[in-house]
């Protein structure tokens, strides 16, 4: 699974997954941007991959933002001179249930967890259909699995999912293969970003390794393991699919 001078483009690369992902596919040879609202956080990725012996151009901005969008594949074409592979990490999560989810959070959530993945492929594509590329979305197994009490992030993930299929089957007969990854209950600060507390976050960790049959959460960089497979050639007949990475959580039943 190598990725020798490919060109990559992932969005929330400063912290999580993405940060991962960014790493990861840089040990396999490749080289690219990442993007993030946070600067600091994006040079301590770039910095990392750096002493490593790779290479990365940060990108930091709201990806709302349609001129960011915009200047984001932009300025990672005109410095590689083209695009490989398109990773979209960004994402956040929110509390909220059909009787207090505010039409602010739900247009929030779906403008960063899937307006913006909509948009930057369709920003990305005339890049990658010269190589032809691939697509990578960070979903969650939310877009699989309903679950009660964050609702518009439940729905705004089974969209990215909807998304994958759809844009998988209008893009194969170019050689562009999309992928969707749904991850289970990973460490990373998603949820304290979200809202919980120390505390909280702590609980709901411990009720998390009861809830995957394996017994633990998950880390970043497991995943980032299944993104660069699905990145890379080892997976050239697949696309299209959604792919829990989750200790078994999608299989069981409430308790």
């Amino acid at each position: 699974m190598q990725l020798q001078d490919h060109t990559v483009l992932i969005t929330g690369g400063g912290s999580g997954i993405g940060r991962a992902v960014a790493i990861r596919f840089a040990a396999a040879g490749a080289r690219g941007a990442i993007s993030g609202r946070r600067q600091h956080r994006l040079r301590e990725t770039a910095e990392e991959i750096t002493r490593a012996g790779g290479e990365c151009l940060t990108l930091p901005g709201e990806i709302t933002d349609p001129d960011h969008t915009e200047a984001l594949v932009r300025e990672t074409v005109q410095r590689y001179d083209g695009l490989d592979c398109l990773v979209n990490a960004a994402g956040f999560i929110a509390s909220g249930t059909i009787e207090n989810t505010g039409l602010d959070q739900w247009d929030r959530m779906f403008d960063v967890n899937l307006r913006s993945v909509f948009r930057l492929t369709q920003l990305a594509l005339p890049h990658l259909q010269r190589r032809p590329g691939t697509i990578v979305n960070l979903s969650s197994i939310t877009g699989l699995r309903a679950f009660p009490g964050i609702l518009s992030y439940c729905v705004s993930k089974a969209g990215v999912d909807q998304l994958t299929r759809c844009v998988a089957l209008e893009l194969a007969d170019r050689g562009i293969r999309v992928n969707a990854i749904n991850p289970g209950v990973v460490v990373t600060e998603l949820h304290r970003s979200g809202g919980m507390d120390a505390k909280a976050y702590e609980a709901f960790l411990e009720h998390s390794r009861q809830t995957h049959p394996l017994g633990r959460t998950g880390t970043a960089e497991e995943v980032a393991e299944l993104a660069l497979f699905l990145a890379s050639d080892a997976s050239s007949w697949i696309t299209g699919g959604t792919f829990p990475i989750d200790g078994g959580r999608q299989l069981t039943c409430a308790r």
